[in-house]
């Protein structure tokens, strides 16, 4: 929606729904948490006039405050109004600040995984078939970690879950295999060149954040809520059989 904004003359009146970077939290942007800035280039070269505008986005919620920092580089031409109009999409985009949108797992994700999923999110727009191969990696850390199961090669660990998971999960997985396998093997025929593109490769990093809210997040929620319940039924069995006093401790 940002971008979206911008290409309609980042007007003034309009707002725009935000997912915040920093805190993970769904707000609206309005003008007090925007401000956008543009250099235009104009020099006589072969480019057209080429317009770069940077937009400062404040988070609103109050718990966060923290700023998102993007950049967008368009073919521009000059308006009456005296300012440079995108005319069709970026030709390049950056999110500068934070470095990706990778989100933050706690302490109970093992390291190693947490590791891989952040640099597949920091590379994905540099390198997406380096990052498909990271979340390649990545998934098979999660498969190894969570049901214990360690073969020769990836291949055989997603065959030894496919009747733990649900169908279509199975099949989301092997994708991210497959497609990270572009990356980690070459192909026969070396002069064959399969791309992964940004988007795609953001496809298998959400994949990897969906599992992580599955294996891990859910079960850790589930075990603390199961764990409540166990200690309530304690207190209350202690409670209603309390233990006999010992001998002399009435007369205190």
């Amino acid at each position: 929606m940002l971008r979206e904004w911008i290409e309609k003359g980042r007007s003034r009146s309009v707002n725009f729904p935000f997912t915040c970077p920093h805190c993970g939290r769904e707000t609206t942007i309005t003008d007090s948490h925007r401000d956008p800035q543009e250099i235009a280039v104009t020099a006589k070269d072969y480019h057209e006039t080429e317009a770069l505008i940077t937009v400062f986005v404040t988070c609103p919620n109050p718990l966060c405050q923290e700023y998102s920092l993007y950049a967008f580089l368009y073919e521009a031409v000059r308006t009456t109004a005296g300012w440079y109009n995108p005319t069709n999409g970026p030709l390049k985009s950056w999110q500068l600040i934070p470095a990706s949108n990778a989100k933050v797992y706690p302490d109970y994700v093992p390291k190693p995984i947490r590791d891989d999923y952040m640099e597949a999110c920091l590379i994905r727009d540099l390198s997406p078939k380096a990052s498909a191969t990271l979340s390649r990696r990545c998934l098979q850390g999660m498969i190894r970690d969570f049901y214990e199961v360690k073969k020769d090669n990836l291949y055989l660990e997603i065959e030894a879950i496919k009747e733990k998971v649900a169908p279509l999960t199975w099949d989301a997985i092997s994708a991210v295999r497959g497609v990270g396998n572009i990356g980690a093997h070459m192909g026969r025929d070396i002069n064959v060149i399969i791309d992964v593109e940004p988007q795609e490769a953001a496809m298998l990093t959400g994949l990897i954040e969906i599992l992580m809210e599955d294996w891990y997040i859910t079960q850790h929620e589930r075990q603390q809520r199961l764990e409540s319940i166990v200690e309530l039924g304690e207190a209350k069995k202690r409670a209603k059989n309390p233990p006999p006093a010992t001998k002399g401790e009435g007369n205190r």
